[in-house]
């Protein structure tokens, strides 16, 4: 792990904690790191929670199949993020998801069982309290975009928080068409034929994953814009 150590140092499950303590975490007897390509499954859904992980190079992706197939992204996890520690903590006998590589991606999974916090772990766990509390921020955002009810709707509703969160009306979104379509839980076809909608309205320009939403004094008249 020493060619990791400047990422796990970043890794917010480690803040504030020191090398030595870092390194009886990630050298633990059931720490392993596993690499992957695109599109390989890290963790499968109905798997054991055995692991959660540790993304040190590379990206993924947290996956949920329907019953009929229907692919949704919950969210992506890049470099230095931590995934799976929810259903660990949980006590879920199975994971609910699937944790999917998004490119060349090396993973560090530590053993939950093997990592519980001893006496005088407190940081630990306070670093994963407040990882968990974080994540579950980023669901209900996410609930806010899936719960609107057209694809226009969830389209501007995940572009203007973005636009927010950027701090600019130009930004990149992490998906492609189809990923996006996935992420919003709407199809892929109706998606692109509503972003075509948008671009020929004025309300947003478009190039791949690159999006420009206008003005405000272009937004009817100068208001708000009205979904």
């Amino acid at each position: 792990m020493k060619k990791y150590s400047d990422i796990l140092r970043k890794c917010p499950l480690f803040d504030g904690m020191k090398d030595e303590e870092i390194d009886l975490i990630t050298e633990r007897p059931g720490a392993v790191e596993k690499h992957c390509v695109r599109g390989e499954t890290i963790l499968a859904e109905g798997d054991p929670v055995r692991y959660f992980g540790i993304v040190l190079s590379g990206g993924a992706q947290i996956v949920r199949i329907d019953y009929y197939g229907n692919r949704s992204i919950l969210t992506d996890i890049a470099p230095p993020q931590i995934f799976g520690e929810a259903f660990a903590c949980a006590g879920l006998e199975a994971m609910p998801v699937d944790v999917v590589a998004t490119g060349d991606t090396s993973v560090l999974l530590i053993d939950a069982a093997a990592a519980q916090p001893g006496a005088g772990d407190s940081r630990l766990l306070f670093n994963l309290l407040r990882i968990v509390s974080k994540k579950n921020l980023l669901f209900h955002r996410r609930a806010e975009i899936t719960s609107r009810r057209t694809t226009r709707e969830k389209l501007m509703t995940y572009l203007m928080l973005e636009a927010k969160k950027n701090g600019s009306r130009t930004f990149t979104v992490p998906y492609d068409r189809q990923e996006l379509a996935d992420y919003l839980e709407v199809d892929r076809s109706g998606l692109s034929a509503e972003i075509g909608k948008l671009r020929r309205e004025g309300v947003l320009e478009c190039r791949r994953s690159t999006f420009t939403l206008p003005d405000l004094p272009r937004m009817h008249g100068g208001g708000e814009y009205h979904l």
